[in-house]
């Protein structure tokens, strides 16, 4: 089985948490999930997310040095591993180039979406702060 190893934005603004949504060409079609992507060799998990969201939401980020949750999920392409991550929004707005939409929830609002398994844990944790 493949591994494949993933960084997720936990991106607060105004007390709310940003979701995006898959886009339908893509695997885990429609899921919503924690922006971000893969870490490419030589990387930080948090060099990869502030990456990431650069190419994929045109925004800079302020990425916590700490990792909020890690998680593992086996899908029928591979074996995810999950690191997600605090980020403040330092400039911009989030600009869909790779997501079908996105919406900013309140922590008791996130189990409304149907999430990507992978993402679920830090959502369970998530849901129960208060931000």
């Amino acid at each position: 089985m493949k591994d494949i190893y993933v960084v997720g934005a936990i991106l607060i603004k105004d007390q709310r948490i940003l979701c995006a949504q898959r886009g339908g060409a893509k695997s885990l079609a429609y899921l919503w999930e924690f922006p971000g992507g893969k870490i490419e060799a030589g990387e930080t998990a948090q060099g990869a997310l502030k990456r990431e969201l650069e190419e994929e939401l045109k925004i800079q980020v302020q990425v916590s040095p700490e990792i909020f949750d890690t998680s593992a999920y086996e899908y029928d392409f591979g074996r995810v591993h999950l690191t997600t991550i605090i980020c403040q929004l330092e400039q911009g707005e989030p600009f869909l180039t790779e997501h079908k939409a996105i919406k900013w929830l309140k922590p008791s609002e996130l189990k409304s979406l149907d999430w990507a398994p992978a993402d679920l844990p830090a959502v369970d944790k998530l849901s129960q702060m208060t931000l």
